[in-house]
């Protein structure tokens, strides 16, 4: 069995403020062992399920060095192939090689979520991000450029509305973890965190052994994306070719399948 784990910050039990998932801020350093242990206990639920490859993406954009290399490497668990410092949505090798299922932990819900805690789509600057004229967020984009590789996603853990936007995504098939429930968008009732690394273990040992009926999602073709951005100035970076500019705070792109979209729009 081969498992791609992709990792994120803001749905981590324990973490409710930018404090501690943002390079450089005070708390960042407590995040970065909130992060390592929950993966920590993914990896070992996929060993003790039998996975023979597990690699393991970290994908939380913390700011300058520390992006997408987030995790204590002397922390990790052994028995697992870790990925520091790719660009978000970059590293694909796992998926081109046939993985079996893919693991999002820590996600957090899309930009303008109440109880959504932390939540965003790719960054502050994006005010609302749409596929095929449905607003989604993260969640989506990920499991779209997983599902162009015919991988599903098996297990999808965060808080209460990251569990609920991964359902009315993906499915009711979709397996869900909440670690902690939103009060806010920076207040949360939250599992211990040993608590939730247990529940973690379980459930991707669970969804290792016995694989959810789950399709690859694969939205249809042709495939619009669309940006919202906050203000104007955030356009300037997304005018490559191929990206239309709608107004003033929006630019669109149009392909024939949504990775070739995303590749257009997302260039890093």
């Amino acid at each position: 069995m081969r498992v791609m784990i992709w990792v994120d910050a803001e749905g981590i039990s324990g973490v409710t403020s930018w404090e501690q998932v943002l390079a450089g801020r005070s708390r960042y350093e407590e995040g970065r062992r909130l992060i390592t242990q929950e993966v920590n206990a993914a990896v070992r639920g996929a060993k003790l399920a039998g996975a023979q490859d597990i690699v393991v993406v970290d994908s939380h954009g913390a700011g300058g060095d520390h992006s997408f290399r987030n995790l204590i490497p002397e922390l990790l668990e052994p028995g697992a192939d870790y990925v520091l410092g790719a660009a978000w949505t970059t590293y694909t090798r796992p998926l081109e090689d046939g993985c079996d299922g893919a693991i999002f932990l820590g996600f957090h819900a899309k930009a303008g979520t109440p109880d959504g805690v932390l939540s965003h789509t790719v960054s502050e600057s994006w005010l609302n991000f749409s596929l095929n004229g449905e607003v989604v967020g993260e969640i989506a984009i990920c499991a779209a450029v997983c599902g162009h590789f015919g991988v599903p996603v098996w297990l999808v853990t965060g808080d209460a509305a990251t569990c609920r936007e991964a359902e009315a995504i993906l499915g009711d098939s979709v397996k869900t973890l909440c670690v902690k429930e939103g009060l806010t968008r920076f207040a949360a009732r939250c599992l211990a965190p040993q608590e939730a690394w247990r529940r973690i273990e379980m459930a991707v040992a669970e969804v290792v052994q016995y694989p959810p009926k789950v399709a690859p999602y694969r939205p249809a073709s042709p495939t619009t994306l669309r940006v919202e951005f906050t203000a104007p100035e955030h356009v300037r970076g997304y005018l490559h070719e191929g990206v239309k500019q709608v107004n003033q705070r929006v630019v669109e792109v149009t392909a024939d399948d949504f990775y070739t979209a995303w590749r257009t729009l997302w260039r890093r």
